[in-house]
């Protein structure tokens, strides 16, 4: 089975077949994981450090720790334990705060890495089958439809709006 965008140049792996197109996106998966992990591990040490910072990354980042998102996932991996990791790869949104809160917690390197590894299998599984596929559909689609085109960008500005007006209440 190929995954390739229809209409467009394909993929790298698209001459090579499932396992490349696997092996490939299992590597993304992992890596971003782990980048997501460590950098949330490394700058909870750090924000810890100095207490409330007021300005630069530093505060941005304690702001960000100290933020609903991230206690959401931290809150979901404390109730549910580390089977939340490899769960948070079938979703959009969560998965980086699952992982954000893995290394906020300081789970163990090892024990993390196991427990990603079957999520990102999964995720690579379903983007290495049908995910393009599906994502290359509705791109196919949009391209010859205007209503499409509106549907989406209406979407969009629903979307931006809800954003604006929540994080402007919560001000």
């Amino acid at each position: 089975m190929h995954a390739a965008l229809p209409a467009q140049g394909g993929f790298f792996w698209e001459d090579h077949g499932f396992a490349v197109a696997f092996g490939f996106l299992l590597f993304v998966a992992m890596a971003r994981g782990q980048a997501t992990y460590w950098l949330a591990r490394v700058a909870t040490e750090q924000t810890l450090r100095h207490t409330a910072p007021a300005t630069g990354w530093r505060a941005g980042m304690h702001a960000w720790l100290s933020g609903e998102g991230v206690a959401r996932g931290r809150d979901s991996l404390q109730r549910w334990g580390l089977v939340t990791v490899p769960l948070c790869y079938l979703t959009v949104g969560f998965q980086t705060l699952v992982l954000a809160a893995a290394g906020m917690l300081r789970i163990p390197w090892g024990r993390f890495t196991l427990v990603q590894l079957p999520g990102a299998a999964a995720w690579a599984l379903i983007y290495s089958t049908i995910g393009f596929a599906l994502w290359g559909a509705a791109i196919a689609a949009l391209a010859g439809e205007p209503l499409a085109i509106a549907a989406v960008a209406a979407v969009v500005v629903v979307v931006a709006t809800t954003v604006a007006v929540r994080a402007h209440r919560r001000r």
